[in-house]
């Protein structure tokens, strides 16, 4: 029963969150949704009045007759759980529609005509590190100016600049007052952010944190330095599980952690911000506090936790999940966590509509209520078969895996095999790390206290790192899965019914009958999908690709990874950010070797797979290197690469194919190594189209490479520079006169690739446009009648 009423204000979260997301992504319409709801509202509270009034009814004792009485307290609460529901529907229209006018009215000068922006902002967020090497973080915007002309301004943003053009990157942190030149994009619908800035021309910082703010900067930076010297990926981790500050963590490291499911371990989740609360607790009941002074102490330390590891959006959910999951503890009752839980999720979706469309903040809702559902049954049902405590300790991930899995799906297309594992060896040592690690942070004023409580931190963050690491590397670590709505909608009922598998008591026969026909239904389904996709992801998949391909844009997210086949040699420019969907791609077109391996530039999205190719590469041709360029190279080359850095006029072959560098110029330093000095190729013969490979140049090279006259048009396939960035020339695009524009691109990517201004471009060239966030992997070559034939993954 008391379950049962704790799922009465579902209904109310449901249905704020479907009109929050409606409203947020289209906004325009959110003034008449608000309008039509609030008079709905208004015609609910006069029924639920009406319905509250006393009535008479016939007295039993006349023996008058009654053929129906209804059940007026039932009717009652229904109308009241309504009521509720669309009040708070509409309080969340209202606030997207009055929030809209500034949204608009600052959108329109920093778009205007394309044309450069100065924007001052506050920092809001947290510095991240990109897979491309960009920094990127949340911010609020007070002014913005396209010219002479300063817009007052007071609406959320997110920033992108390359690191070395922050003019003062010690002091840019959460508080930080800054000035970032560059161009702006409209954000994406139904999300927060107004605009999306590219600092191409750099970020000044005005004024570096204050306050509060600075304190708690100096004391995650002291945190860093303190694990900085100790040995292994343990080291970097420490600071992620204590503050969430992944800034040190290897990218080995992190793709690992999210292959076995423990990235939720380096971001503050509620389950960090309940610790550091319960503890609390704990130290204020022994001192003998009331419970009105634990709960202050409380509140108190989980506000001065949120402004440590920074006050941004997620953080600020984190906390609100972790406070619910507290008072649920506190009442001892599942019922009372749900009821909790829908109204914070209805009262942070009023306050922040645009949060219906965070899938972070999907997870952290789902996340925690199947822990207040699920874990219960589960355990019960695991203790039938297990031990109570590993039944216990079973019950709270999977319960986790169950819930989130489907969502995760729309990120990566993979069931993650070993994730409860994972979780069940990681998790227990997980709060002693994030206690250690914080107590280490803000032990700042003692340094030997601070080393020493790092290290003792180190010891079970390398067992953290120690467990991905080892699960990640275990043979058939992901089951690939249907990807979109379908698969998460199929890993859906495949959780569902493992979930009332394992939960419902057996004894009865109809329950042993729906236990057995759910078991064999799931097997067959993880087989069907799982084995299935697996295989054409391997051994099957060469099957699936045409015979005769020459050209192979491997889909391996937001990067670039193109193989060149020629008779029985083969290249491949650039590997992408990761790779695990490099291996995948190589192992699908039946290659365990590469002839020649073309790094065009340093940027992680174009080297980031290496370690797929690692001694397997013959040759390798490399644009001009940095120190981490110069790294990547000494390592292959230590593997018996041989390594020959480009320059324009350089040619050479594989196969039959012929190979020669345009750019960049042999000895100028008009641009350093990066983007702009990307390794451009005119590739053709051997059954190869002619093709030419941008790399990532930008507007200002490509103009200058047009210039040259070493274009040799036509191009059957022009591979689009930087993803389709708006920074192209089309006077480039124009000379060389592509049949097929090949845009390698990820899906979802946080850069709005391709650009609109890029495919308008393609457009007017009269190039067919080929894109690997829509059509997956593309195969093309060389058909009978001199025209290019085109294949891709999702279409045919």
């Amino acid at each position: 029963m008391g379950r049962r009423r704790g799922l009465r204000l579902v209904p109310v979260a449901g249905a704020c969150w479907a009109v929050a997301a409606v409203a947020s992504l289209v906004p325009a319409a959110s003034p008449w949704i608000a309008l039509a709801l609030w008079s709905l509202v208004l015609a609910l509270t006069l029924v639920v009045l009406r319905l509250s009034r006393p009535r008479g009814f016939p007295s039993r004792r006349t023996g008058s007759p009654t053929r129906f009485r209804m059940p007026r307290h039932a009717v009652r609460r229904a109308a009241a759980v309504v009521a509720l529901a669309v009040a708070a529907s509409a309080a969340a229209a209202s606030h997207v529609a009055l929030a809209q006018p500034a949204r608009t009215a600052i959108a329109a000068p920093a778009l205007d005509g394309g044309r450069a922006v100065d924007i001052r902002a506050d920092v809001v967020g947290k510095i991240e590190h990109r897979a491309d090497g960009s920094l990127a973080f949340d911010a609020r915007a007070t002014g913005v100016a396209n010219g002479s002309e300063m817009h007052a301004a007071e609406v959320e943003i997110t920033l992108r600049v390359s690191p070395e053009d922050v003019d003062k990157p010690a002091q840019l942190d959460v508080g930080a007052t800054v000035v970032a030149h560059g161009t702006a994009r409209p954000g994406r619908p139904a999300e927060r952010a107004v605009l999306e800035v590219w600092a191409s021309r750099g970020v000044e910082v005005l004024n570096p944190p204050e306050g509060l703010a600075a304190v708690t900067a100096g004391l995650r930076r002291g945190l860093v330095d303190a694990v900085e010297g100790l040995p292994g990926e343990g080291a970097g981790l420490v600071p992620g599980l204590a503050v969430g500050d992944t800034s040190v963590v290897a990218p080995s490291l992190d793709a690992a952690m999210k292959e076995s499911s423990l990235s939720h371990l380096t971001a503050v989740s509620g389950a960090n911000c309940a610790l550091v609360v319960g503890i609390a607790f704990a130290i204020a009941a022994a001192l003998g506090a009331s419970r009105r002074l634990r709960v202050a102490v409380g509140l108190c330390v989980l506000a001065g936790f949120v402004l440590l590891v920074t006050p941004e959006p997620s953080v600020v959910r984190a906390a609100a999940m972790a406070a619910i999951a507290m008072l649920a503890v506190l009442f001892g009752r599942a019922g009372a966590g749900m009821t909790l839980l829908s109204v914070a999720v209805a009262l942070l979706l009023v306050l922040d509509p645009w949060l219906a469309a965070s899938l972070g903040f999907a997870l952290s809702v789902v996340a925690t209520g199947s822990l207040l559902l699920w874990a219960r049954p589960l355990a019960t049902g695991l203790a039938r078969a297990l031990p109570r405590p590993l039944a216990l300790a079973l019950a709270v991930p999977l319960a986790a895996q169950l819930a989130c899995g489907p969502l995760l799906i729309l990120i990566e297309p993979t069931v993650p095999v070993y994730g409860v594992l994972a979780n069940l060896l990681a998790g227990p040592v997980a709060p002693a790390a994030t206690v250690l690690g914080l107590a280490a942070c803000l032990s700042a004023p003692l340094p030997w206290l601070q080393s020493g409580l790092a290290g003792l931190a180190w010891v079970p963050a390398s067992w953290v790192a120690a467990t991905a690491s080892t699960a990640s590397a275990l043979p058939v670590d992901g089951l690939p899965w249907l990807e979109g709505v379908p698969g998460a909608m199929a890993l859906a009922g495949v959780g569902l019914a493992v979930g009332l598998t394992i939960a419902l008591d057996r004894r009865g026969p109809w329950v042993r009958r729906l236990t057995r026909v759910t078991s064999v239904a799931v097997v067959a389904v993880l087989l069907g999908a799982g084995f299935g996709t697996a295989a054409l992801a391997t051994v099957a998949g060469r099957w699936t690709l045409p015979a005769d391909w020459s050209v192979l844009a491997c889909d391996v997210g937001q990067g670039d990874a193109v193989l060149l086949r020629s008779e029985d040699a083969v290249a491949l420019v650039d590997t992408g950010p990761d790779p695990e969907p490099l291996a995948a791609c190589l192992s699908r077109a039946g290659l365990d070797r590469i002839d020649l391996l073309v790094l065009t530039h340093y940027d992680l999205d174009h080297i980031g797979g290496l370690d797929a190719v690692r001694g397997r590469v013959g040759a390798v041709l490399h644009g001009p290197g940095d120190a981490a360029g110069r790294a990547a190279i000494a390592s292959l080359a230590a593997q018996g690469a041989r390594p020959t850095e480009a320059a324009a006029g350089l040619s050479g072959s594989f196969g039959d194919a012929r190979w020669r560098v345009l750019w960049p110029k042999a000895g100028s330093r008009a641009f350093p190594p990066g983007n702009d000095a990307s390794v451009v190729l005119d590739v053709r013969g051997g059954g190869i189209p002619p093709m030419l490979l941008l790399g990532d140049l930008s507007a200002s090279p490509q103009r200058l490479l047009t210039t040259t006259g070493a274009l040799d048009p036509p191009y059957a396939i022009v591979k689009t520079a930087h993803h389709g960035s708006a920074d192209q020339d089309a006077g480039l695009y124009v000379a060389a006169q592509p049949s097929v524009a090949l845009v390698t691109v990820g899906a979802g990517n946080d850069y709005g690739h391709p650009r609109d201004e890029a495919l308008a471009i393609l457009d007017e060239v009269g190039a067919r446009i080929e894109r690997t966030d829509r059509d997956g992997a593309i195969a093309l070559w060389e058909s009978g009648t001199g025209s290019v034939s085109v294949w891709h993954d999702r279409g045919g």
